[in-house]
């Protein structure tokens, strides 16, 4: 399903039509993309992106729809190096997309090593490379004219190999995938492997943290979805409701690596609240006229 529509969506996935249980959609994952070419290298569109979020959120919701939620797949390079920092914020931006992702309305799926904080391999050469696709675009675009490094850089950003490595189970040579070579060979398993995460890393802790309150919070896992603060250009922020019930989630994710001072709604303002999660572990008890985020902080309160 990955390019239909949001009234097909609708129809496949409302209970009462007995077809389908949620729908995968790819729309938000072409917000990187130049005027709708894949082997492109281009900032991605934050403003695209919480539009194509909000608009399926709310529609789906309106309609009885269910959404899967994910970031990443087989056929995608790693969000983290798409949306996030993976140099400079490597935990802070993986969590923040995380939270973003599983306090939305939907089932949220965890692709492996995402809960590691896994990002694109560090290759050096095109004959690194497997995937059919990757090689034919790195021709494609040497044949338009582009520079070898330059196609080189923009296949490295949109290969589907790069979320293809093996998974990082520890820091041995084949990350502890296999005692032989690998049709893919990991990089920077040194840094980033289960064992290491498990045992010391906060990214792991803090799916466990989402993956516990999906499980015990109405309003997560069954409330209805409502954006907020639509014209920021910085921070994506949504309100999760249940009809029965006074109780809000409140929800503030920020894209980027500063600090932002966003304005809360009136009917938010000087409020009683309880943190359900935050990244850099700061805790609001009453809210006041404004909420500041630090780089890549997300922040949920029930008010």
């Amino acid at each position: 399903m990955s390019s239909t529509t949001i009234p097909n969506s609708i129809e496949y996935t409302n209970p009462d039509e007995h077809e389908l249980s949620m729908v995968f959609t790819f729309h938000h994952l072409k917000v990187d993309y130049d005027n709708g070419e894949k082997w492109s290298k281009v900032p991605f569109n934050f403003m695209e992106l919480k539009s194509l979020l909000s608009t399926w959120q709310t529609a789906m919701d309106k309609g009885n729809g269910w959404n899967a939620l994910f970031w990443n797949n087989h056929d995608q390079p790693w969000a983290l190096n798409r949306f996030g920092d993976p140099v400079n914020y490597r935990e802070k931006s993986a969590e923040m997309l995380a939270t973003t992702l599983h306090l939305l309305r939907g089932t949220p799926y965890i692709y492996m090593g995402e809960e590691l904080g896994m990002m694109d391999p560090h290759y050096k050469s095109i004959d690194d490379y497997v995937d059919v696709e990757t090689l034919n675009g790195y021709q494609m675009l040497l044949d338009k004219g582009v520079d070898k490094d330059r196609a080189f850089e923009i296949v490295v950003s949109k290969s589907r190999d790069n979320s293809r490595v093996p998974m990082h189970w520890d820091d041995s040579k084949y990350a502890g995938f296999s005692n032989v070579k690998p049709w893919l060979m990991p990089t920077g398993q040194d840094e980033i492997n289960v064992e290491k995460e498990l045992a010391s890393g906060e990214i792991f802790n803090h799916y466990q943290k989402l993956i516990k309150l999906r499980k015990t919070e109405p309003l997560i896992y069954a409330g209805h979805f409502k954006e907020l603060l639509a014209d920021d250009k910085q921070v994506f922020a949504y309100e999760r409701y249940l009809d029965d019930s006074s109780e809000k989630l409140v929800v503030f994710n920020n894209f980027y690596g500063t600090e932002v001072t966003v304005d809360l709604p009136a009917k938010y303002q000087d409020k009683e609240c309880t943190t359900l999660i935050d990244n850099y572990q700061n805790e609001i008890q009453k809210t006041a006229k404004q909420i500041t985020l630090q780089p890549y902080e997300s922040l949920a309160i029930k008010i």
